[in-house]
């Protein structure tokens, strides 16, 4: 069964939205273009580690539209080249024609699309963007890997890339991290089972903590 491994530039307070340029997303963000200022080439490793292996793309419509309109023409660029080159599969239910090359469509539901995909033979499957599909994913337990590439800004407003569900607790376990002089976090998790919890307490809770958690179990704040 093929992994599926998730890839996201995230601001401190979690926005995704338009990180390579300011012209990069034209729905009304005004900061298009923030990890410019913060990127160098300490994390050329651990990002050529992340890039460099053998992948398909999977992507949701909006982040797709966005690489077929860049990536085509600047294959001269080393990840051009294999972004160019590989499989793309993208959950849409548009009937827009995919023009760019070794493009397919996954149609349907997006969990049961993507299920059968990652159960199929062939390499992992590599999300770059595509925040609609994490929130589809993430509850039904298909992405295996997380890297998130942290960068020291907030944003404010903007896309976030997942907005939260009961079903997501889980663990992760840190395989691998990196730090950049200018503050930027790489970090790539796996999936490591049910959320684990403890307490510090050392004593028998006191009257009062009793008290409060019974208002707390009756909202009684």
């Amino acid at each position: 069964m093929r992994k599926i491994i998730g890839s996201l530039f995230q601001s401190l307070d979690g926005v995704i939205q338009a990180p390579g340029g300011p012209e990069e997303d034209q729905t009304g963000f005004t900061h298009g273009g923030w990890v410019f200022p913060y990127f160098d080439d300490t994390l050329d490793e651990p990002m050529g580690r992340l890039l460099g292996g053998s992948y398909e793309l999977l992507l949701g419509r909006r982040t797709y539209e966005i690489f077929a309109a860049y990536w085509p023409h600047n294959g001269d660029q080393p990840i051009g080249e294999t972004f160019n080159a590989v499989r793309k599969h993208v959950v849409t239910s548009s009937d827009r024609p995919l023009t760019w090359n070794n493009s397919q469509r996954l149609a349907g539901d997006p969990t049961d699309a993507v299920a059968c995909l990652k159960a199929s033979d062939g390499p992992d499957l590599l999300i770059q963007g595509s925040s609609m599909l994490y929130q589809a994913l993430l509850p039904a337990g298909l992405v295996d890997q997380l890297a998130l590439i942290t960068f020291p800004v907030m944003l404010g407003r903007g896309k976030r890339w997942y907005s939260g569900d009961p079903a997501t607790a889980r663990s992760w376990t840190l395989v691998e991290q990196a730090h950049s002089p200018k503050g930027v976090h790489f970090a790539s998790f796996v999936r490591d089972g049910e959320v684990r919890t403890g307490s510090f307490a050392t004593k028998p809770p006191s009257d009062a903590e009793l008290a409060l958690r019974q208002r707390q179990a009756e909202g009684r704040w």
